[in-house]
């Protein structure tokens, strides 16, 4: 089958024992980087030397069939840099190939920089949604932002240090500058930091300058004030342009703070009177 392995994100004491022992037994591992997973195996002392297959982000569609094929006869493991495969890293279209050719999945859990920097951010941990990598144009990170205006949920978020100044900018811009937010710096590592405040605060802090990989936590935003009739007047247009009644229900419940539950039971009498009448 095929294994998916997280490995350290900085932390060499944070591989698990699991994964040790799968590294010391496994004949053929399929690697984002083979000189990156050459240094694991002599970190953690593994004597084992499996085949390495490189599985990057300009040859999984075409190296897949091959790997998929080896799966049916032997494990695989697939190793990412850091972290888990397939977040924000190959592993996605050979998990999709394997899964289409009925080959068996299975993962080892361990180090994850989205719920790390999750759970020290200080922000709502209940809901949060992971937006990958930050675009590197102003004008499509601004898009982008836009697009998560009325989004309530927490915000994961990955970023270049070289940009980082202009994305927290961008997003004081959109989401604006009293949004809540914290950037997170070389997590698990020595020099390990979370910055907290409001975006404006952080624009500032980053203004300095900022080394060493990044995660960008940003609170969702807060329910707008919206009367209840307002809302289910939204309700309904969604409902007009195609979305189904208890979907536009939940969606308009979570930017406005009203019942998802009654919004759908007084859409439904709205929709009912409005049928009589015709």
């Amino acid at each position: 089958m095929i294994i998916l392995a997280a490995t350290p994100i900085g932390n060499l004491g944070d591989a698990s024992r699991r994964l040790v022992e799968t590294l010391e037994e496994i004949t053929v591992i399929a690697a984002e980087d083979t000189r990156t997973t050459q240094r694991l195996l002599a970190a953690l002392n593994v004597a084992n030397r499996p085949r390495l297959i490189a599985l990057h982000d300009h040859n999984e569609k075409e190296r897949s069939p091959e790997i998929v094929e080896l799966a049916r006869e032997r494990d695989v493991l697939v190793l990412s840099d850091a972290g888990m495969p397939t977040v924000s890293d190959p592993g996605y279209g050979l998990v999709a190939a394997a899964a289409a050719a009925g080959v068996g999945v299975t993962a080892i859990p361990g180090p994850s920089a989205v719920l790390t920097a999750l759970a020290v951010s200080g922000l709502p941990t209940d809901r949060f949604t992971f937006e990958g990598f930050v675009a590197r144009k102003h004008g499509e990170r601004v898009s982008a932002f836009r697009a998560l205006g009325a989004e309530s949920r927490t915000m994961v978020f990955f970023d270049a240090p070289t940009r980082v100044a202009a994305t927290l900018s961008d997003m004081a811009e959109v989401f604006g500058a009293d949004r809540r937010a914290a950037v997170c710096r070389e997590l698990t590592k020595f020099y390990e930091e979370t910055a907290r405040g409001t975006l404006a605060e952080l624009v500032t802090w980053a203004d300095a300058g900022v080394r060493g990989e990044l995660v960008i936590v940003v609170a969702g935003a807060e329910p707008q004030e919206i009367a209840f009739d307002d809302a289910v007047a939204q309700v309904l247009s969604l409902v007009a342009s195609g979305t189904r009644l208890k979907d536009a229900s939940s969606e308009v419940s979570q930017h406005t703070g009203h019942s998802s539950r009654e919004l759908y039971q007084a859409s439904l009498a709205a929709r009912t009177k409005s049928s009589a009448k015709l």
